[in-house]
């Protein structure tokens, strides 16, 4: 013992090589460290007052002396459940060299790699790490920075990296947890313990990226109970997306980006503590937003709170928005899980121009240069009483003086001297939340007296109102101001409305209009038309999936039309519903038609608003419907067409008429005809049947009453072409004809003889190129059977072949008008004309 008292050893050259030599002996003596394992298990469990588990202990020199400690558990208090407290796959215990020269072992830092740890909070408020706390403060140690000369054995340096910090409630493990965890734990004094901590949050059920750093830093002194421990914390969470953040607590994105940063002072207490907060998002905004004025949200709280009553007191918060001021007051009880409380929430002077900046970025659709004027002020009230914890009351009303909207871009001007509105609530928890109603106000809507609005704004949603009489382009600038999405024709008139626009929050829905309008007298125009729509009247009935349009009674093409329309909605664009629509009118004029489609021939084709090179601007090219048309009488240049009905069906830019049935020159048709607009140049198709058609009749609409009889034919026709000479050029048809009691008043065989009569005529007709060509023809008359083939031209020119079988027949050339008959292989002569 003299020897470790000299002056030598107890100098600093002498501690030297005294642990040189420590060093050196170990390195070549290599004690057996297994046999050290029950008394270092046993140690540690004494201090932490906890059972221990090592399944190895390896010596360790380098770079300092000390133990590589491997599979290193700490089991939990059995009240807290049976799963470990701690668990390491390895620990490093690091030597103090010095205690050993008085004899002792001693570890002065302990390293945990990858270390999990799991936090128990139990059904009475209790945390598992309360004894630990507790059991520490009251362990006589030094500081872990002690002095040489302490021979009190020193708290260690203890520090894990990589690790995870799970929490349970009860035997239940959360979702959330910690993730990359640096943690570190020492005893900053003699009476105070320092601790530091960053982390990544996340979530185990979820895929969850962006969750930002948690960093904690604080110190707690000793107390003979930790909730009389004097504790000081911070906390900051950073660099968090909203988005993921929101995800990371409920479980889904809520569609809000922004990036977060929370910071939060603690001091005092646990049975008394000042916490302190602050909390900001920067350029708040919804996920499908771009662009627009950055947008910061902002606000500091600070309560006292109690861990032995859990009651948050004297909390205020506040938030400056512009020149105003957002403000929260109260005190909540059986905090972090509310049972009773007392709150109170005052806006003051709040601009509304500043408030529109925030609803920017929550809404689409809002014209660029909306602008708005006003100051909020509102008071409201949020209680639950202890004695009756399931009732909560909402209660309060506020006002927007001055308040005015103005886009110049919708040529929308509101104004609206004072907007109140209420807030209310009650009854059972699972009442719904509150609900704030929103006027009712006068607004100059364009009708003979102002209209009257009203809105309701809940936890689920919004819904506002407008009832009375409006004018439609009023109606429409309103609607482009506030978002609501749909065509937006250019239309005026007049409407008694009684609609109402609902929306949802989760998941941002379009808002969506239901109700009743009454139209009258609107004159609509619509750019792919070429004269405006003039809807006398028509009855609309918004429903969540639909729009019907009944009664309505509109002139098109100079005609009058009624019948009804049906609209479906909540369609991802037009290709994916079809409207259904059933029309009549009583004339219809072809002309007038064309020109109100604009048929005529000009650079830029008739079918443009059906052409797949506008498909992505086009409301027409993507549209789909599927209806029927019903017209009296179809007039078309000198022919009138009685009695047409048609199924009709639009595809997106294919048109189909099915089962277009007529009265045709006396008789009936029926058939089905297509046009497709989506290929370069359009194609046509047509198929079909005529039965008893008047041939007199057809003769006059050709100006030459050439042949007169009944007939029927079926037949087959395409072409192609966008416009008139390239249709007919590209005009083909296939015909089935058959007449009966039929007279070709221009034509005979021979002089002297009677106009040709056929009592039957069948053959098949083929036209191509402009000509029509004659095959397989048979002409029945009193004189016998003849067999007919040849052509005509489109000018009516006659290359014609009659023959008898064994008999000479006829050629008969010449015009339709002025056909000329010679014997077949005679010369040609001329055919004598019946006077008429």
């Amino acid at each position: 013992m003299s020897f470790f008292r000299s002056k030598f050893v107890r100098s600093r050259r002498g501690l030297l090589t005294l642990c040189a030599a420590l060093v050196l002996v170990l390195f070549l003596v290599r004690p057996e460290v297994n046999r050290l394992r029950a008394r270092l298990v046993s140690s540690i469990s004494e201090a932490l007052g906890r059972p221990v588990e090592v399944s190895s202990v390896r010596l360790q020199l380098l770079p300092q002396p000390g133990f590589g400690l491997e599979n290193f558990v700490v089991h939990d208090d059995p009240a807290f459940g049976a799963e470990p407290i701690l668990r390491a796959q390895s620990v490093t215990a690091v030597l103090r060299v010095t205690s050993l020269l008085r004899g002792h072992l001693e570890i002065s830092r302990l390293a945990l790699s990858e270390p999990s740890l799991n936090l128990v909070r139990n059904s009475e408020g209790h945390w598992n790490l309360e004894n630990l706390v507790e059991r520490a403060a009251k362990i006589p140690v030094a500081p872990t920075s002690k002095a040489k000369t302490e021979s009190r054995p020193g708290f260690p340096y203890i520090e894990a990296s990589d690790g995870r910090i799970n929490f349970k409630l009860g035997q239940e493990k959360k979702a959330f947890t910690l993730t990359n965890a640096d943690f570190s734990l020492w005893q900053e004094s003699e009476n105070a313990w320092g601790v530091r901590l960053k982390a990544e949050p996340t979530r185990t059920d979820f895929n969850v990226t962006d969750t930002g750093i948690l960093r904690v830093e604080g110190t707690w002194q000793r107390a003979g109970s930790l909730r009389e421990t004097p504790v000081q914390f911070s906390a900051q969470w950073e660099r968090a997306q909203l988005g993921q953040f929101t995800r990371l607590f409920t479980g889904n994105d809520k569609g809000w980006r922004g990036m977060v940063l929370v910071s939060v002072q603690i001091t005092g207490k646990p049975a008394d503590l000042m916490v302190s907060s602050n909390a900001s998002i920067e350029d708040f905004r919804r996920y499908d937003i771009v662009g627009g004025e950055p947008v910061r949200l902002a606000g500091q709280c600070d309560a006292h709170y109690s861990s032995v009553d859990r009651q948050v007191s004297r909390l205020a918060c506040r938030a400056p928005v512009s020149s105003g001021m957002l403000s929260l007051d109260g005190s909540i009880g059986g905090f972090p899980n509310p049972q009773v409380y007392d709150l109170s929430f005052s806006a003051r002077e709040v601009p509304v121009l500043a408030l529109l900046a925030l609803v920017r970025n929550a809404k689409k659709d809002l014209p660029d240069d909306l602008v708005a004027a006003g100051k909020l002020g509102a008071n409201f009230t949020l209680k639950r009483s202890p004695n009756a914890p399931q009732k909560v009351t909402w209660d309060g009303k506020g006002q927007i003086t001055g308040f005015r909207v103005l886009a110049r871009s919708t040529n929308t001007d509101l104004i609206v001297d004072r907007l109140p509105f209420s807030l209310e609530g009650g009854g059972d928890r699972e009442a719904g939340g509150p609900q704030v109603d929103i006027g009712p106000v006068p607004l100059a809507a364009g009708g003979t007296k102002p209209a009257t609005a009203a809105g309701k704004i809940s936890c689920a949603g919004y819904s506002f109102g407008l009832q009375g009489d409006v004018r439609v382009k009023r109606l429409l600038q309103m609607a482009r101001t506030v978002g609501v999405p749909g065509a937006q024709p250019a239309a005026d008139g007049t409407a008694k409305v009684d609609l109402q626009v609902a929306g949802a929050w989760a998941g941002f829905p379009a808002p969506i209009a239901q109700g009743k309008a009454q139209l009258k007298s609107v004159h609509a125009e619509i750019s792919e038309l070429n004269a405006p729509l003039e809807i006398a009247s028509a009855d609309l009935v918004f429903r969540a999936d639909e729009i019907a349009a009944q009664k309505i009674a509109a002139v098109v093409a100079g005609s009058t039309w009624t019948g009804s329309l049906l609209v479906p909605r909540r369609c991802p664009d037009p290709e994916a519903c079809a409207v259904q629509f059933d029309f009549r009118t009583k004339e219809l004029a072809g002309e007038k038609l064309a020109e109100f489609f604009n048929f005529k021939p000009r650079q830029q084709p008739w079918y443009r608003f059906l052409s797949t090179a506008q498909a992505s601007q086009s409301y027409w090219a993507r549209l789909r419907a599927e209806g029927k048309i019903s017209v009296d009488r179809l007039l078309v240049r000198k022919l009138a067409f009685n009695q047409i009905t048609a199924g009709v069906e639009v595809d997106r830019g294919r048109i189909g008429l099915s089962n277009l049935t007529a009265e045709v020159f006396g008789g009936r048709h029926g058939g089905d005809w297509s046009v497709d607009f989506t290929s370069n140049p359009p194609q046509y198709k047509a198929k079909g049947w005529l039965r008893r058609v008047a041939l007199g009749q057809l003769a006059q609409s050709m100006g030459d009453p050439w042949i007169t009889g009944t007939g029927s034919a079926t037949y087959q026709a395409s072409a192609a072409g966008a416009q008139a000479d390239d249709f007919l050029s590209s005009f083909r048809a296939d015909f089935e004809v058959e007449a009966r009691d039929a007279t070709l008043h221009h034509l005979v065989l021979t002089p002297n003889a009677e106009p040709l009569h056929a009592q039957r005529f069948g053959g098949r007709l083929f036209f191509r190129d402009g000509q029509l060509e004659v095959r397989d023809g048979k002409l029945e008359t009193i004189s016998g059977i003849y067999q007919i083939s040849g052509t005509a031209s489109r000018g009516r020119n006659l290359n014609l072949r009659l023959s008898q079988s064994g008999l000479r027949g006829y050629a008969i050339t010449g015009t339709l008008a002025e056909p000329r008959v010679a014997p077949a292989g005679a010369p040609e002569a001329r055919a004598a004309l019946k006077d008429q």
